[in-house]
């Protein structure tokens, strides 16, 4: 589980950032430039996987992933095994970050500081979390920097400069501040009013609080960064619609955000509970894919809704978050007998614990990486089946696949993607979109034939129509 420093900068960095993005302003180069990087933007079939009485799945995964040029390729393995690295270093800041935090006792003294402001001791916890997310946001601003903006940039992800990718950072700051900061006041009431069964219900409420975020998210906070728009295009809208309402997804409408002011990459969701529930492309995979894809991936993301996979990993996360706080409980009654006095803390209910607490949830984290990977990528699995199931377009899976290859590597080792990949790999995701093709080749007796002109006109996306 990769740590992220909070997704935050300080006003003075802020500054910094303005200045820079005033000199940028130039529009970003674009990744199709430059052939040799350019992934295929249109469902092709290829020989190899059209329908016939000799169809092989494993000659028709090849055949689309021989549509990728080498060179995007090795630059989608580059920027995706750099990612491995990312996570140790990730750790190593973090564990770094914290000691240094308990060991100079700086966190000791914003504690001081707060209890000095103000005596009513739940102000006193909010006002320490706020000095703890604006510090550890300046500490781990450079670190954020390269993963978030400079590393994509290198690689053709990000759209936007500096100054505006920072803005998105100190919005970050304040959700983080008014959400984060109440859950650590509330958690840390907890362990004040409720000593020896502190953990049970610290878990409750940290569930809780993930259920809030999950409901407020497509109606909140997504706006916050995007624009939000309803899809007015019938070629794209009506599918969709037919899509949700075949599989009991009482939708009426489709949303489309602009991810394209920030980066290229393609994806879409559905997303809240009840009144709050969206079907959301973003417009890259608007303008970019094809119909076909567009309707294998929000078949995928239906799959989600109706396999209720958002419940499932709430409950996977509670059974996480109730080990979790038992571990915590325990790990935090060893560390304070042993360091708290050289830490300036001065028993478990203290404010100053907190990045003990969080130096623990990241050895937690970091431990736990492959077995959230797996879980995560298991329920992918089953979303990817649902969607062919549901779409019938196998083809336009495979190029979502190879699409999603700009930024994942398509063809990693069995304990490579086993320890790494949150999603099944291109590679198998493709090779499966195949096997299901193999075993429904009437559904698509008309590709038997080469494509013609009419039929390559038609596979155009559907913004470029």
């Amino acid at each position: 589980m990769r740590f992220r420093f909070f997704l935050a900068a300080l006003p003075a960095v802020m500054a910094l950032a303005c200045a820079l993005g005033v000199a940028a302003q130039a529009p970003p180069a674009s990744r199709t430039s430059d052939q040799n990087y350019v992934m295929p933007s249109v469902t092709t079939v290829p020989d190899a996987a059209r329908p016939s009485d000799h169809f092989d799945p494993a000659a028709a995964t090849e055949a689309y992933l021989a549509q990728i040029p080498p060179a995007a390729r090795a630059r989608s393995d580059a920027y995706f095994e750099g990612g491995y690295w990312l996570i140790l270093w990730d750790f190593l800041f973090a564990v770094a970050m914290f000691w240094v935090l308990l060991r100079f006792r700086v966190s000791a003294a914003m504690r001081d500081l707060a209890e000095r402001i103000t005596r009513i001791r739940p102000l006193q916890t909010f006002l320490y979390a706020a000095q703890f997310f604006v510090l550890t946001a300046l500490i781990g601003f450079p670190l954020a920097a390269y993963e978030g903006f400079f590393r994509e940039k290198k690689y053709g992800m990000a759209t936007q400069t500096f100054g505006g990718w920072t803005v998105d950072q100190l919005k970050a700051l304040l959700v983080n501040l008014i959400i984060g900061g109440l859950l650590i006041t509330a958690l840390v009431a907890i362990v004040r009013a409720l000593p020896r069964s502190w953990h049970v219900w610290g878990a409750i409420v940290t569930m809780l609080f993930l259920i809030f975020g999950v409901m407020i998210a497509p109606v909140v906070i997504v706006p916050m960064f995007y624009k939000i728009t309803k899809l007015e295009d019938p070629r794209i809208v009506k599918p969709i619609l037919s899509l949700a309402h075949a599989n009991g997804i009482s939708a009426n409408d489709v949303y489309m955000m602009n991810a394209s002011r920030d980066t290229t990459k393609m994806s879409a969701n559905v997303s809240g509970f009840g009144k709050t529930m969206r079907i959301t492309l973003n417009d890259n995979l608007v303008n970019r894919g094809s119909p076909e894809e567009i309707q294998s991936v929000m078949g995928h993301e239906m799959g989600h809704y109706v396999l209720n996979h958002i419940p499932k990993s709430l409950l996977f996360f509670l059974v996480v978050t109730v080990l979790f706080f038992s571990l915590l409980r325990w790990g935090l009654d060893a560390a304070i007998r042993r360091y708290g006095p050289d830490f300036g803390i001065r028993d478990i209910g203290d404010t100053a614990a907190l990045p003990l607490a969080l130096l623990i949830v990241t050895v937690f984290g970091f431990v736990m990486t492959p077995i959230d990977n797996t879980y995560t990528r298991v329920q992918e699995f089953e979303a990817d089946m649902y969607g062919l199931n549901a779409s019938r377009q196998p083809d336009g899976f495979a190029q979502a696949a190879i699409h999603l290859g700009e930024y994942r590597k398509m063809s990693p080792g069995p304990v490579e993607e086993w320890f790494f990949y949150d999603h099944p790999s291109g590679r198998r995701r493709i090779f499966a979109a195949m096997q299901w093709k193999s075993q429904n080749l009437g559904l698509f007796a008309a590709q038997a034939a080469p494509a013609t002109a009419a039929s390559a006109a038609a596979a155009q996306p559907a913004s470029a129509k």
